[in-house]
């Protein structure tokens, strides 16, 4: 079906080709991830946008000894259809398939994983000074996009690679989105650079001719001299203050000029970058024209671009989320909104175009997220600050020593908590309660439903100290009434009894109470449910109770089980000498490979059927 790709198992295949068949291949690639990615769907615009960075790259460099570095991961799949994975490609984020996202246990290709933004430069850094230090002369390059340029850590790294002289490449993949679009300082710099052309022609004459030669840094010196004339400070300034040489920009879907800037670039030493302009969905309509929608399209029909998007029989959490934070910004100025580069995903966009003035979308920042929030706090302004939970992990130094410190009001609303399904271990939000459980003075809390996260979001907006934990799950609530219903102020700490019971409590937190009650159903008046919707502070009132009328506890949570609700519950039980046995169901000391949140659930035995089949055994004993 495909006339080049088919024959194309490894990179040395592809080096076979003429550079002329270069172009036919780059089509068949973008036409078998649609085909792919129509049917089992994945991050299908980032990755149509950078296919002939991958395939210059490929082409130019000797891999697996020379190795490329990709930031986050999900532009990366043409890499995986070159080296020797393109038929598994078909079950790509699927159970027991290839991992979204770049892989060392998945390919000798892959060798530095990813899932999160701004990591490529400071580990392919440590890959060039590993070789450096082994007497290797294989080529590093690493691959990083404008949106996740925006994180600090890449700064970092390209300040230490700037002054390490490191033989390093970094491919500057810009094409003016993340997963929104881009925002900030540096997002409007890099549109000035792509729009000025008379330096860089200059520049690249000069490096076609003197190469490597001793005469470099005088030349350099000059062209720096006249730069601000020719260009009026655009181009390398700021990549070459860092240390860099800086190439570029060059049209990064052209396969030709790909490959002959990288045939240039590879044997020069030092540190150095090529600006590539992409565009992030090309060579499919419906994805160049909405790239944000189709960053992630779900199934579609590769046809028509008609999306098939399943029927939804509830609200989806972030939805809830977002409506929520309109009613209370209406009916507080203090209110405002704070994301890292998440506003669709996080369902923030409603009140961006409410609150224009009053929505701040930080880029790919999760630390400064936090500590912006602590200084809105500090400035009297309420801040609910939306993070990813695996995210918010990037954040845990921020949010202990700039929110929890100083007691600031913050409200942290961890979206994408437990089981997040086909993005695979990097993204499961497994780890938030045991991570924030101990920090001093913070509340962590979790809604069973929709109804319960309005509430909790309007107590936290009600509280006079921070941090102040919400973490909720990704995708559908449970169909419960919670438009137009009355805002209630929960009490912090306390616990909700939702069936009494006779021999086992079962002690949940968060949507899995809900198939926990379903399955007590079966043991007529046997199990008692309990809602630890706050699972700091814990109700220990309540505990008590529990504990003097009940044989065992069973507590469930779609979290670690190591610090986690089990781990407060023992805790409390243990160092107050009541010895009622506590039977823990959630994750256990693992990362929790990609699936879908229905295979992951009943993995893990946090659906029905595997409840009822704990209870069930606990009873017959």
């Amino acid at each position: 079906m495909y006339e080049l790709l088919d024959k194309i198992d490894s990179p040395a295949d592809l080096r076979k080709l003429d550079l002329g068949q270069l172009e036919q291949l780059c089509s068949e690639i973008r036409a078998y991830l649609i085909e792919c990615c129509a049917v089992n769907p994945g991050h299908l615009a980032s990755s149509l946008g950078a296919v002939e960075l991958i395939v210059g790259f490929h082409y130019v460099f000797d891999s697996p000894a020379d190795q490329i570095v990709f930031d986050v991961g999900h532009q990366a799949y043409a890499h995986k259809v070159l080296t020797g994975r393109r038929e598994a490609f078909r079950k790509n984020r699927t159970k027991g398939g290839l991992s979204g996202f770049p892989s060392r246990s998945e390919s000798e290709y892959d060798c530095f994983g990813a899932g999160h933004s701004s990591t490529s430069v400071s580990a392919a850094l440590g890959l060039a000074e590993a070789a450096k230090l082994q007497g290797l002369k294989h080529k590093v390059v690493a691959l990083i996009g404008d949106g996740a340029l925006t994180g600090g850590l890449a700064f970092e790294g390209l300040n230490n690679a700037g002054n390490s002289q490191s033989d390093l490449l970094v491919l500057l993949n810009d094409n003016n989105q993340s997963i929104d679009n881009n925002t900030g300082a540096l997002h409007n710099y890099l549109l000035k650079v792509t729009t000025s052309v008379r330096y860089n022609r200059l520049k690249d004459k000069v490096w076609r001719h003197l190469g490597d030669s001793r005469l470099r840094a005088r030349v350099q010196r000059w062209i720096r001299s006249v730069k601000s004339y020719a260009v009026k400070k655009s181009g390398g300034d700021l990549f070459e203050a860092l240390g860099f040489r800086y190439f570029g920009p060059i049209d990064g879907n052209d396969i030709r000029t790909v490959v002959n800037n990288l045939r240039k670039l590879k044997d020069i030493s030092g540190p150095r970058v090529l600006h590539c302009c992409t565009l992030k969905g090309k060579g499919y309509g419906p994805a160049e024209d909405d790239p944000v929608t189709w960053h992630a399209p779900g199934k579609f029909d590769p046809e028509t671009g008609e999306r098939k998007g399943g029927v939804r029989t509830a609200a989806r959490y972030q939805d809830v989320f977002g409506q929520v934070l309109c009613e209370l910004a209406a009916s507080d100025d203090r209110v405002v909104g704070i994301t890292p580069a998440m506003a669709s995903g996080c369902g923030m966009t409603v009140f961006a175009q409410k609150f224009p003035d009053r929505f701040f979308d930080v880029g790919i920042e999760e630390e400064h997220a936090a500590t912006f929030s602590a200084g809105l706090a500090a400035g009297g302004m309420r801040p609910f600050c939306n993070i990813y939970s695996s995210f918010s992990q990037r954040a845990y130094d921020q949010i202990i020593h700039d929110i929890a410190l100083q007691h600031l009001p913050v409200v942290l609303c961890f979206d994408r908590a437990g089981l997040v399904g086909e993005d695979g271990a990097t993204h499961q939000g497994a780890f938030d309660i045991a991570a924030y459980r101990s920090i001093p003075g913070a509340v962590v809390c979790a809604p069973k439903d929709e109804w319960e996260l309005r509430q909790l979001m309007y107590t936290g907006l009600k509280q006079d100290t921070g941090p102040y934990i919400i973490r909720y799950p990704r995708g559908m609530g449970e169909g419960a009434l919670w438009e137009n219903v009355h805002f209630q102020l929960l009490k912090v700490g306390k616990a909700e009894p939702m069936v009494e019971g006779s021999d086992i409590a079962v002690i949940g937190t968060g949507p899995v109470l809900n198939r926990a009650l379903e399955a007590a159903e079966r043991f007529d008046g046997r199990v008692g449910v309990y809602n630890f919707r706050f699972v700091k502070p814990l109700d220990t009132a309540m505990l008590d109770t529990i504990a003097g009328k009940y044989r065992r506890i069973v507590t469930f949570e779609d979290g670690t089980l190591i610090g986690g609700l089990f781990g407060a519950v023992s805790e409390y039980l243990c160092g107050h000498g009541l010895t009622i046995p506590v039977e823990p169901v959630g994750i256990a000391d693992v990362f929790v490979s990609q699936a879908s949140q229905k295979e992951q659930r009943a993995e893990y035995k946090l659906d029905r059927e595997g409840i009822e089949k704990i209870l069930q055994k606990f009873l017959d004993n």
